[in-house]
């Protein structure tokens, strides 16, 4: 009866088997998300710079004569240059993620996007809203003071809604869709790393 009272719980804590992580999967899944970044990333250029050259071509071709729309259409263009030369910030964490890094290293780099990630996420965009609404605003200007009261303000109504619908739908739900996707993956990465460590 003694012998059974005696019971030695952290000798039998550390015989039971632990069940080791499939790093295979958790390495696909760090593949993914480098190649959907990757992705992301060269989308978002190609669209800002064709969006910039049209803008340029629109200024060019139709020859606006306010300087409300011309400095309106240069906050447009310096809203998406800022934006754009940021956000290729993360070109740099994404490229140095390959598969020789220890697991401490892939957790470093993850960290580090995740922190770029953020400040893009609440300065930068913040900033890129606000030029791109002013400048929007001011580019319009030339041609609803064409129009009638009701004309213009039913155009400034609608840009404003999508500028809202955008700001206050679109972009929080990217945000939080990004932030779980990095969120998950360091998670795991810390998750192995603890595992490791005993």
């Amino acid at each position: 009866m003694d012998q059974n009272n005696n019971i030695d719980f952290k000798d039998l804590w550390k015989k039971q088997s632990v069940s080791q992580p499939d790093m295979k999967d958790l390495l696909g899944r760090l593949k993914e998300f480098k190649a959907a970044g990757l992705r992301h990333l060269w989308i978002t250029n190609i669209l800002l710079l064709a969006t910039t050259a049209f803008i340029v071509f629109v200024w060019y071709y139709y020859q606006p004569e306010f300087i409300s729309t011309k400095i309106g259409i240069v906050l447009v263009i310096m809203a998406m240059i800022m934006y754009v030369g940021v956000y290729n910030g993360l070109l740099v964490g994404y490229k140095n993620i390959d598969t020789t890094q220890s697991n401490q290293e892939y957790l470093q780099r993850l960290i580090l996007i995740r922190k770029k990630q953020q400040f893009m996420q609440s300065t930068i965009l913040n900033l890129y809203f606000i030029l791109l609404s002013i400048g929007i605003g001011l580019y319009m200007y030339e041609y609803t003071s064409r129009m009638t009261l009701v004309y213009a303000l039913l155009v400034y109504g609608v840009v404003l809604l999508w500028i809202g619908v955008n700001w206050f739908y679109i972009r929080p739900k990217q945000i939080k869709k990004q932030q779980a996707k990095i969120n998950d993956l360091i998670g795991k990465f810390e998750e192995v790393n603890k595992q490791l460590e005993l």
